[in-house]
């Protein structure tokens, strides 16, 4: 248990997905393509972007402590995504996907949460265009970013899903320098 709240705490040492980098002679983002990969994952349905982050990441955090057919508890990892659903209107909810990848050593047969709503997602392969930033982040500062790399994109040319993004967190929230964010937009194919 210690190890773990250490690794939440300090962001040090976490295991990530691996990806490769695409090559792209744009300065303000990255291209990554990442293979399929097995994340443990819970939605959300909220108007609030920061409540259904902490109500998801409470969530995943109980079912990496033990919450699980195993009674195991798993490394924590990073990053901390969010796949956002933006509702149709001004006042409707959002749906929120917030995922931690399963680590490389239960890939193949990860424990199955024993809570209702935590699942095994099977995330497909995929081409993610990437905007890095630092600081602590919130829903105005990922909305901001997103626009940022949205604009980026239509400049290049690129081809982006527009209905949905993924915020990126890779840092506990008690690291005070050097934080690392991101928000990914899915390339069209």
């Amino acid at each position: 248990m210690l190890k773990t709240v250490q690794q939440a705490l300090f962001s040090t040492g976490l295991q990530m997905p691996k990806f490769i980098p695409v090559e792209t002679q744009a300065e303000d983002y990255e291209v990554r393509n990442y293979d399929a990969t097995k994340w443990a994952s819970t939605s959300v349905s909220e108007m609030d972007f920061d409540s259904a982050l902490n109500k998801g990441f409470m969530r995943l955090f109980n079912y990496i402590q033990g919450n699980n057919d195993k009674k195991m508890k798993v490394e924590m990892t990073a990053p901390v995504t969010c796949l956002v659903q933006a509702g149709e209107g001004p006042f409707c909810k959002s749906s929120f996907t917030i995922s931690f990848y399963v680590p490389e050593e239960h890939q193949c047969d990860p424990p199955k949460p024993t809570e209702a709503d935590v699942f095994i997602e099977d995330r497909k392969d995929m081409t993610v265009f990437v905007r890095t930033f630092g600081g602590f982040a919130n829903a105005e500062k990922y909305k901001e970013e997103l626009m940022k790399l949205s604009t980026s994109l239509t400049r290049d040319g690129q081809q982006f899903e527009d209905k949905m993004y993924y915020t990126a967190g890779y840092d506990s929230p008690f690291k005070i320098i050097n934080r690392r964010n991101e928000v990914w937009l899915i390339k069209k194919h």
